[in-house]
């Protein structure tokens, strides 16, 4: 994973100017374990700087993934980042819904896809969500404990 301080360098290599707000944010995805919604980002922000407007943050986070130390991915509440994961190879993720965690796809599914001649592919996502397998035995286990409440509370 990204360091902040790398963050910031790559921000400053690309000659953005470096703010105390980018190095907040910086900090912030260095430091989160899941995927932030550009929400997310604008309620911490906010709680430091009064009167970022959001499309400040957003913003700032198109330019930080533009840079490649975010990656955007469409869950089915909306756009989320996350720090750019730390393979260096092109692939993919299967994303659990439950908690986010994230697996690589160490292959790229394109190269089994056929396209048209007359269409030529500049960029692709594929992403795979479903449930890690923690997450699928807490499911299997809630009706049991919510049963065990039921009895409980009579």
């Amino acid at each position: 994973m990204l360091s902040m301080e790398r963050i910031i360098e790559i921000m400053a290599e690309q000659g953005l100017r470096i703010t105390d707000q980018r190095k907040t944010l910086a900090r912030l995805f260095a430091e989160a374990p899941g995927y932030l919604s550009a929400k997310d980002v604008y309620d911490y922000m906010g709680q430091k700087y009064k009167g970022l407007s959001f499309d400040t943050v957003y913003r700032n986070l198109r330019v930080m993934q533009e840079l490649g130390v975010l990656e955007q991915i469409v869950f089915e509440e909306g756009v989320k980042f996350k720090l750019h994961c730390s393979e260096n190879h092109h692939h993919h993720h299967m994303i659990c819904l439950q908690c986010e965690k994230t697996y690589p796809i160490t292959f790229c599914p394109m190269q089994l896809t056929e396209s048209p001649d007359d269409f030529q592919v500049v960029k692709h996502k594929f992403e795979v969500f479903g449930y890690c397998k923690n997450c699928q035995e807490e499911a299997a286990q809630e009706p049991v404990q919510a049963a065990a409440g039921k009895r409980e509370a009579r």
